[in-house]
């Protein structure tokens, strides 16, 4: 894994290990900008290093193009470093409205739409980690998540909590909305409120995506209602 401290934003960098794919670390968010001023959870260059490892090749094919046209609007035309450096951005977004960049950010919610048992542990859903996540996902995306494992561990030991098997999970639940389900970043069904248009966590999103890699030439800084 690549440790590139203090690079974020300074060029292609290429990951440890033999033919190992060139990644290039994304911009940091207003949040991560604010928190490196006034001290606290920041985002590591290792965590776009995990992203755009995990991210499969459809994922970057031009026919995801339509899907993040929002705020990518070259994304047809990008290098595939430069695609995996926008979707590490949004993941940073992301990671920055749902858990504040914290790695171990475990919330139980009481609204009754998520206030649920979880199949896998049998217990009150959590939403833990970079990107909020459950157990239950590892049988629905296929993620890395052990609960017999974790079980008998240490909360923040927990492999739902390690920063890279989140961020894959991620990648995974995001694969399944754009590429199975053909349905756009900005959906009202995705599986984060983040990216549904018109709730509270889409208006801090949309303020973290200010930073979007140059790249993708977008335009002008605006609120995106896309559904």
């Amino acid at each position: 894994m690549l440790a590139c401290a203090g690079c974020k934003g300074t060029g292609t960098q290429k990951a440890q290990g033999p033919e190992a794919p060139k990644v290039k670390l994304a911009p940091p968010t207003p949040l991560d900008e604010k928190k490196k001023e006034l001290g606290g959870t920041t985002w590591q260059p290792q965590w776009d290093v995990a992203v755009e490892q995990a991210l499969p090749k459809d994922m970057l094919s031009k026919q995801v193009a339509p899907a993040v046209r929002s705020y990518c609007p070259r994304f047809a035309e990008e290098t595939e470093v430069q695609k995996k450096e926008f979707w590490a951005y949004v993941f940073q977004a992301i990671a920055a409205e749902e858990a504040g960049l914290n790695p171990t950010s475990d919330v139980h919610h009481l609204q009754p739409a998520v206030d649920t048992t979880d199949p896998v542990t049998h217990l009150p859903s959590r939403q833990e980690g970079l990107l909020q996540l459950k157990y239950e996902d590892a049988d629905r995306y296929g993620c890395e998540f052990d609960w017999q494992r974790d079980r008998t561990l240490p909360v923040k030991e927990r492999t739902i909590l390690q920063p890279t098997k989140n961020l894959e999970c991620g990648v995974k639940i995001m694969q399944n909305q754009i590429v199975t389900q053909h349905k756009p970043l900005l959906s009202r069904t995705s599986y984060w409120s983040t990216l549904q248009p018109g709730t509270e966590g889409f208006r801090v999103f949309v303020k973290q995506m200010v930073n979007v890699p140059a790249a993708c030439k977008l335009q002008a800084r605006r609120q995106v209602t896309r559904r």
